[in-house]
């Protein structure tokens, strides 16, 4: 069997592994994994010749066509077909229903999706993204779907506490990562309220969503989607989407004074960060160009932001923000910061340890240009390495990041690194720490309540990380004096506090490999 003159070899095993079919010995020869096969598909020639210049000309070939994941530059995937045609129709029916049989395997392909899409995030562009793009890809891989156009904010949040979602085999997102944040509110806390869990208490144990969910980037910077493909590109998504790639990802929570904020896997900024979403959102008439000028605006205030900082180190974790080790598939430290924290769970069920209780807090006073926690490395088109280049999606952590009071010059300097190779946290005015738990209270709060190291030993309510700086605003109103996101000046209120939930969703995406 020949496409377009050239051998080539479909293979129901991983690259690496031997295919069941003989291999065509020629350089020219390229490999098809079962895996990244889209379909398959009989094809009509219309008794066009074919020659494979080694084989005769066949007057009346039989086809089929084998549509196909093709990797191509920076992480993007693309659509490929390759036509395999030969002079036995026996033997291209046995074809046909061999590569079928083996796609029906792949149970971890959707055949039913619920999609939603926001016509207003980004410039405006996801319908005519799905429409051109992404709708296509799943007719052709035949996965239906149910299509829901949001309205308004929290309208998809709303719809997932509403519908039948049993029937899904996930949910994706056509928009920005405010869009994704408003789908993992809205299933994650219909997960909890299906399980009968109590989402206000921050000690409870959150179940996990059955679902996963789908991104396509159309947004204004796509951090979550960026983080985890290593580009913002629809169609390399979609692709992901349809073979059934998937990873799993922590999902942080914020509560304050005894109730839920939010839920987020991404970035919490206090001060320059949060400033600037802050800003930008009462100028969202100007397009992306807006972050740029409430970015140069904040920079120049240069407001800082005085108080105590207290977090528990992620003891469990292997690693630290400065190895230089990326998340990547296959990821090591995942892998093994999931074993160790499994440990931990089984011995403190068992009483043989009391687990925070004997774990120590640590606690930074000072004043602060931005304090930031991050899931991900918040990596995006214009920051490419992220915020914490080696945070980790599944280690059950986040990155804390702290940046002291300094100069305007200094703190321009550690803003260039994020855009080059350089270390952002080889800086003496910048502290980072992997914690699985931490809170922030105000200088104001302090003095009103007492130093929060008398209050050291009891326990902390959590704080989560919000969305990165391109989300939208928040669904619900913040406690008076807090900005979600960007929580400037914390009340004498007990200050939110972080705790990270392992592996709560799935992302139908993959991390970015090495080949």
């Amino acid at each position: 069997m020949w496409d377009d003159n050239r051998p080539c070899v479909i293979s129901p095993q991983p690259v690496s592994g031997p295919p069941l079919w003989p291999v065509i010995d020629s350089s020219d020869a390229c490999s098809v994994p079962i895996s990244e096969i889209i379909t398959v598909e009989e094809t009509d020639v219309n008794g066009k010749h074919y020659s494979s210049g080694k084989w005769q000309k066949m007057e009346k070939p039989y086809a089929f066509t084998v549509h196909r994941v093709r990797r191509a530059r920076r992480h993007r995937w693309r659509r490929a077909q390759v036509t395999f045609c030969c002079a036995d129709e026996q033997l291209l029916h046995l074809w046909l229903q061999t590569l079928r049989e083996l796609l029906a395997k792949l149970t971890s392909r959707p055949k039913h999706l619920l999609v939603f899409i926001n016509p207003f995030g980004g410039k405006g562009q996801g319908k005519r993204i799905y429409d051109r793009k992404v709708a296509p890809l799943f007719t052709l891989a035949s996965v239906s779907t149910e299509i829901i156009v949001t309205e308004r904010a929290n309208h998809a949040k709303e719809s997932l506490y509403e519908l039948s979602i049993d029937k899904f085999d996930g949910i994706v997102c056509v928009g920005g990562d405010g869009m994704f944040s408003e789908v993992l509110h809205g299933l994650v806390g219909r997960t909890q309220r299906d399980a009968g869990v109590d989402q206000n208490q921050p000690r409870a144990a959150l179940a996990p969503s059955p679902l996963r969910i789908g991104i396509i980037p159309a947004g204004s910077t796509d951090c979550v989607c960026y983080s985890t493909v290593g580009t913002n590109d629809a169609e390399t998504s979609a692709l992901h989407i349809i073979v059934g790639d998937s990873l799993a990802m922590d999902v942080s929570s914020v509560h304050h004074d005894g109730a839920l904020l939010r839920y987020s896997v991404s970035l919490l900024g206090y001060g320059f960060y949060g400033d600037i979403i802050r800003d930008s959102e009462r100028k969202r008439w100007m397009g992306l160009v807006r972050y740029d000028f409430s970015g140069l605006k904040t920079f120049l205030s240069h407001h800082c932001y005085e108080g105590t900082v207290s977090f528990l180190p992620a003891q469990h974790t292997v690693g630290s923000p400065r190895d230089g080790k990326p998340c990547r598939a296959g990821c090591f430290v995942c892998r093994q910061s999931r074993q160790q924290l499994e440990e931990e769970q089984k011995r403190s069920l068992y009483g043989l340890e009391s687990g925070e209780e004997v774990e120590e807090w640590k606690v930074v006073c000072g004043q602060f240009l931005a304090i930031n926690a991050t899931n991900m490395s918040c990596a995006c088109p214009r920051c490419p390495r992220g915020l914490s280049p080696s945070a980790h999606l599944g280690d059950g952590s986040s990155d804390l990041i702290l940046i002291r009071k300094c100069s305007r010059f200094n703190f321009l300097r550690f803003l260039v690194r994020h855009t080059n190779q350089g270390d952002q946290f080889d800086f003496t005015f910048v502290e980072v720490y992997r914690v699985k738990r931490f809170q922030f209270v105000s200088q104001a709060a302090e003095d009103e309540d007492g130093s929060v190291r008398g209050r050291g030993k009891k326990r902390f309510g959590q704080i989560c990380s919000d969305q990165p700086p391109c989300c939208c605003a928040a669904p619900s109103p913040a406690p008076r004096g807090m900005r979600l996101g960007r929580m400037v000046e914390l009340q004498k209120d007990p200050a939110p506090g972080m705790d990270v939930f392992r592996i709560l969703v799935h992302l139908k995406e993959t991390k970015l490999d090495t080949r």
